[in-house]
């Protein structure tokens, strides 16, 4: 939805991270293959290739506080896309978390916020 905000680095790191978050679990369910794909055409990166960085190299690179909203916006969007939050992924938000210095309570409204997303998608279709 945002992702066209981030800067050039940004968007590749962004795209590292989604890369990252969507197979920690060892595999790659067809709705985060989608939303990955979704985000390669608008970052227009469809012919990026994952370099396969580690999370704090990634999380460096987002030095906003907007963009930091926008990365954790679009990672929750990607975590609850095939329904399952994950050990492992509730740990890598975790660690987004800590990292970007999120608030509790922040945290929170972000998480309701892509629950009515998700809600209104299947509405929609």
């Amino acid at each position: 939805m945002f992702l066209a905000e981030l800067q050039p680095e940004e968007k590749v790191a962004f795209l590292e991270l989604a890369s990252l978050i969507a197979s920690i679990d060892g595999k790659l369910s067809i709705y985060e293959s989608f939303i990955i794909e979704k985000y390669q055409k608008e970052m227009r990166l469809e012919n990026y290739a994952i370099k396969g960085l580690d999370l704090e190299d990634i999380l460096k690179r987002f030095k906003s506080e907007r963009t930091k909203n926008i990365v954790l916006t679009e990672i929750l969007q990607l975590i609850f896309s095939d329904g399952v939050f994950q050990e492992q992924e509730r740990e890598s938000v975790r660690l987004i978390k800590t990292y970007f210095g999120f608030d509790p309570k922040e945290y929170g409204s972000f998480k309701e916020w892509i629950m009515k997303i998700k809600e209104l998608e299947k509405l929609v279709e």
